[in-house]
């Protein structure tokens, strides 16, 4: 018999190893070395999964201030590529 300590336990490993990884059933059963025989517990698994990768982000959360929208990082990249060339060609070149 599994609990739900047990799955919480592994779900937190497995996102402190690489907190962007997709934790899914299969991997907790494979941590506990054990398998879903008649899949009826996957659905609790699956929410116990959900919750615990809810709270630990939650927890992991950066303040506002240090995210940084796609919008304004692409900006910034923007900014820094201006002036220099692309393609390796002159500003004055045409196709022919």
């Amino acid at each position: 018999m599994i609990t739900s300590a047990e799955i919480e336990g592994i779900v937190l490993d497995l996102l402190k190893a690489d907190p962007w990884q997709l934790v899914v059933p299969a991997k907790v059963y494979a941590e506990l070395n054990r398998r879903a025989k008649c899949s009826g517990c996957v659905p609790n698994v699956v929410d116990i999964i959900v919750r615990v990768t809810e709270n630990y982000h939650a927890q992991q959360a950066h303040p506002p201030a240090e995210l940084i929208t796609l919008q304004s990082g692409l900006e910034k990249l923007k900014r820094q590529r201006i002036g220099e060339r692309r393609e390796r060609r002159s500003t004055g070149h045409r196709a022919a």
